[in-house]
């Protein structure tokens, strides 16, 4: 078990936080295992923690009347899920899944709104938070209606090794195809493409990145703009 103290060196978002900020937070953090599959939030229900991912990613989902659905973001060490509760939003607007497992710092959402009645820095922190969080939905609707599927799956495939941390990325092609919104066989097409060039090597379940130079030419320009927008927005210096 990896000590209280210890979080803020492996979440972004805490790292972000004064000192006397997140000692506001650290009594009440729980470490907890991310486990792939778990559905940690659900689109309409009540928001009841706070997660401060400290390896792994969560896939936010909308999710369609007919089940279908489709990723708009991801969270991981650079992040936090469900710190709108802070601010007044108690319910969820979005399925949140875990789609590569690991680790997370978790508090009840009655104690962290109590700890932002005592800051404002935490108030503005999170305020910044969603304002890179719909910075980067805008960017992947951009990229979604405008990309063809090998640059969007290039750039995915960059942006979740990001997350990760690693150059293996261990997902499914059918939870690929459910993420970029095409057929199982198109992804299947474009990873062999991609293998056949020496970008990437795929096997059953896990995909490894073997030439990040050139998946980065693959991919669309908003692999890029994805990367950066943390310190543009999230990590920015107040004036």
């Amino acid at each position: 078990m990896i000590a209280v103290s210890d979080f803020r060196s492996q979440n972004r978002f805490l790292a972000a936080m004064s000192a006397s900020d997140y000692s506001l937070l650290h009594p009440n953090l729980k470490e907890v295992p991310l486990e792939q599959g778990d559905v940690l939030q659900d689109q309409g229900e009540r928001i009841q923690y706070v997660y401060f991912p400290l390896g792994g990613m969560i896939s936010l989902l909308c999710v369609m009347r007919d089940g279908k659905a489709v990723e708009t973001a991801a969270v991981g060490r650079e992040g936090t899920l469900g710190s709108l509760y802070g601010l007044g939003a108690s319910h969820s607007f979005s399925r949140a899944v875990v789609q590569i497992p690991g680790r997370a710092a978790r508090i009840a959402g009655a104690q962290f709104k109590m700890a932002l009645k005592e800051s404002e820095r935490i108030h503005d922190l999170i305020h910044r938070y969603q304002e890179l969080r719909l910075a980067q939905t805008q960017q992947c609707a951009a990229c979604n209606a405008l990309h063809g599927a090998e640059a969007r799956l290039s750039r995915w495939l960059l942006q979740t090794s990001d997350i990760i941390g690693g150059d293996v990325v261990p997902l499914t092609q059918e939870f690929l195809s459910q993420m970029l919104g095409v057929r199982r066989t198109t992804v299947t097409g474009i990873a062999r493409t991609l293998q056949s060039s020496g970008l990437i090597r795929y096997t059953r379940g896990r995909i490894e990145i073997r030439d990040r130079e050139k998946l980065t030419r693959s991919a669309c320009e908003c692999y890029v703009a994805l990367r950066d927008h943390p310190a543009q927005i999230l990590f920015r210096q107040k004036h």
